[in-house]
């Protein structure tokens, strides 16, 4: 046994034996899984219709709510920063501050993507705009418009963002009570759209134009998962709410095909248009609503899942996926009327998951504390302190398991050696040499924290790395 890695493995368990206990969080109740027992948390309360949540790179939960407001939330206190309040932004029924995506490199470029309406002529419009967020001030300032004059309405507005690997930034848009205009390329609502991230069309949009698919309702939930599939969820009227695979140039039926194509007039409309059938449809709707995707080992029972959020069936569905990703094998229901209906999920590096309730959209009665998000944490102990250094750095971290290792100081680097372990202390990759700044892939193990140590001479250091 090299005795030279014991105490990396003995600094893990201390790790694991003394962990920050959040201030502000009160357990409600427990949920219990085949081997998993889930914790079922309040984070923070007393939101206004919470829109969407995603995990920032600071560790915070970056949140719109659909009043106009722009927040981040420590997830281990509750504490609520607010960055923004657009005053032009238009609030009406489902209208109001939508979607947001931040920049992958967030660090080095700290752009902000907000979809919202407003009004011109007394028209409800909606538009995509970019915004910089400052450090120093926790602002939001200097907006810059990519699309706007897309054709707003009091409901069927969408919309979700997602920078896609290529850096071009996907816009989902309602059809905003003009059924027909989702089957026409030229108009730009009941799509997906596809922009550069200064607001340009793509050279390789497949109708010269920002259109990137066609055919859609209302999406409501955005994911691309780490099987490369991007994945939708989306509203029907008063059936067919669906769960699709957006491809580029693919038309999805919406409004002569709800659902699959299993009508007599459908199954021609389908053969006709190439319609792309979703991979599952519900019926009565549930009125599907954010999603994300599942592949931690904190909740094995919930790996290589789409987690999705519905509004009237007010749960969180839990669609476990086959393999290859393109079929559900198995749905399972939680959190069942227990918070109200259920807006966005996000899943934190660390395998911890939070729901955002929105009791308060006009369309259900607000209780006590509401709206809220809600963390579910597996008894799988991932709340770890990091050791910090100076002597080195690792970026980007979080990451998507590529990263660089680097030396602060490049011209006095000797030999050393360094150890990653997961969080069970097995050794999962290592180094020796002197190489004063190394790249390191680690796409081929499961997201979740990872632990890095450094040896050089009879010094020790050892960094959490973030993987997502």
């Amino acid at each position: 046994m090299n005795t030279n890695k014991i105490p990396f493995l003995l600094f893990l368990a201390l790790l694991f034996t003394f962990h920050f206990i959040p201030l502000q969080i009160q357990a409600q109740e427990t949920i219990q899984l085949e081997t998993t027992t889930l914790t079922v948390q309040s984070v923070v309360e007393d939101l206004d219709t919470p829109w969407e949540i995603l995990w920032g790179p600071d560790d915070w939960i970056w949140l719109t709510e659909r009043g106009c407001n722009v927040k981040r939330i420590n997830p281990e206190t509750g504490e609520v920063s607010n960055l923004l309040n657009i005053g032009d932004c238009h609030e009406e029924e489902e209208s109001g501050l939508l979607g947001m995506v931040l920049h992958p490199s967030f660090e080095t470029t700290p752009h902000v993507f907000l979809v919202y309406t407003y009004l011109e002529n007394n028209s409800i419009k909606e538009r995509c705009v970019r915004y910089t967020y400052s450090e120093s001030t926790q602002q939001l300032s200097d907006p810059f418009v990519l699309i706007e004059g897309i054709k707003g309405n009091t409901t069927h507005d969408g919309s979700r963002l997602l920078i896609l690997p290529d850096q071009t930034l996907l816009m989902s848009t309602g059809d905003a009570q003009d059924q027909p205009a989702s089957q026409d390329t030229e108009k730009l609502t009941g799509k997906f759209l596809r922009m550069n991230l200064d607001g340009s069309v793509p050279m390789d949009n497949p109708f010269d134009n920002l259109v990137y698919s066609f055919g859609h309702r209302n999406a409501q939930g955005l994911v691309l998962a780490s099987n490369g599939i991007l994945y939708s969820s989306e509203h029907g009227p008063n059936n067919d709410d669906e769960l699709n695979l957006i491809q580029i140039g693919e038309n999805y039926g919406w409004p002569n095909v709800h659902g699959f194509c299993n009508g007599t007039t459908e199954m021609n409309f389908c053969e006709a248009n190439d319609v792309v059938e979703p991979l599952k449809a519900w019926t009565p709707t549930l009125a599907v609503a954010g999603i994300d995707y599942y592949n931690h080992e904190a909740i094995p029972e919930w790996r290589n899942s789409i987690l999705m959020t519905t509004l009237k069936e007010q749960d969180l569905r839990i669609l476990q996926l086959n393999e290859a990703g393109d079929a559900i094998v198995n749905e399972e229901v939680y959190l069942n009327q227990q918070f109200g209906r259920l807006r966005d999920v996000c899943v934190a590096p660390d395998g911890r998951i939070f729901v955002a309730v929105s009791n308060r959209d006009g369309r259900a009665f607000p209780r006590e504390g509401d709206d809220r998000i809600v963390e579910l944490k597996s008894d799988f102990e991932t709340n770890i302190e990091e050791i910090t250094t100076s002597n080195f750095t690792l970026f980007p971290n979080p990451n998507n398991g590529i990263f660089t290792f680097s030396w602060q100081n490049l011209s006095t680097v000797t030999n050393y050696q360094l150890y990653i372990a997961d969080i069970y202390g097995k050794e999962i990759y290592s180094y020796n040499g002197n190489k004063a700044q190394i790249s390191i892939n680690l796409t081929t193990f499961t997201a979740g924290i990872y632990f890095l140590q450094v040896r050089q001479n009879k010094e020790i250091w050892t960094s959490k790395i973030a993987i997502h």
